[in-house]
């Protein structure tokens, strides 16, 4: 069985729910605190073996390549007055793996920019994860993904329960099989479906691993919803041919830093995280409670 060497992490899109934030820099640079979502991401492929990055950009993401290479003004800048944690923190982004990026061709939908990268991929296993969210968990959500692959030899999925039942008309929705413990086989997925017809509370989205055996159908498909290419409706054609398998993420949370709200919910549970500001946070937190109650 093939290894997993390779994550593709979409980023193109125009960030159009954080509009004017978004207008001049791309949404997976916004900061978590004091680093980019999509450092989260990659540090997350990195911890869970991965070395070979593909970011899929458009014209206007050129800061993304930016901070992954090295910025040796920066670097001098940070040696000559002895700053040298700080100077340690930025060679360690360029050189955590390798970058590699494309620009997106085609038309819109979040299974384009995985046929933008396909010509680098060798017939061979590989992984997504979207530059704009992440699930930050104990061990890493993707070295979970990559361990029920090598357990199964099959494309994983990674979910996350849905406990508002309103909620899960925001996801796609997952029918499954268990299979042991967090892990189950997934029958169907259906899209945003509404609250009284959803098959479970479980939502596959985020984090994927894929046998070769995706790139046929993404190859092949014909534009969906919206005119647009959708990485699930492949999915849905796979599933015909070997079974998908869906790992309930244990250990973890969930944040969709593209919605505003869960943006704000990240940076403050981040912070919370931190020596240096959690404490002032916290106290700051409770006083604006006092406040408005």
């Amino acid at each position: 069985m093939k290894k997993i060497h390779k994550v593709i992490i979409p980023a193109a899109g125009f960030g159009t729910r954080f509009l004017p934030a978004t207008k001049a820099q791309p949404k997976e640079m916004l900061p978590i605190v004091d680093k980019p979502i999509i450092q989260y991401v990659v540090e997350e492929a990195v911890q869970s073996g991965i070395k070979d990055i593909i970011i899929v950009t458009s014209w206007q993401k050129r800061s993304l390549e930016d901070h992954f290479d090295h910025s040796y003004e920066l670097e001098r800048q940070l040696e000559q007055t002895g700053k040298t944690e700080l100077l340690r923190q930025m060679r360690d982004i360029a050189e955590m793996a390798n970058f590699i990026y494309v620009r997106q061709k085609g038309c819109y939908g979040n299974g384009t920019p995985i046929l933008s990268a396909s010509h680098l991929l060798d017939d061979e296993p590989f992984a997504v994860l979207w530059g704009d969210e992440f699930i930050y968990s104990a061990p890493p959500r993707l070295k979970q993904l990559i361990d029920v692959y090598g357990e199964f030899g099959k494309s994983v999925i990674s979910a996350v329960r849905i406990p508002n039942k309103k909620d899960v008309s925001k996801y796609g929705i997952a029918d499954v099989t268990p299979v042991r413990d967090n892990i189950f086989r997934i029958k169907s997925i259906v899209e945003k479906p509404k609250p009284g017809s959803a098959p479970s509370n479980l939502a596959t989205h985020g984090g994927y691993v894929f046998t070769p055996g995706i790139m046929p159908h993404l190859t092949n498909l014909a534009p969906g919803r919206d005119n647009e290419l959708w990485l699930v409706d492949a999915v849905q054609k796979l599933m015909k041919d070997e079974p998908v398998y869906a790992c309930e993420i244990i250990n973890g949370t969930y944040y969709d830093t593209g919605s505003k709200l869960e943006y704000l919910k990240a940076n403050i549970d981040f912070a919370l995280m931190r020596d240096d500001l959690s404490v002032e946070l916290l106290q700051y937190l409770r006083s604006i409670t006092k406040q408005r109650t």
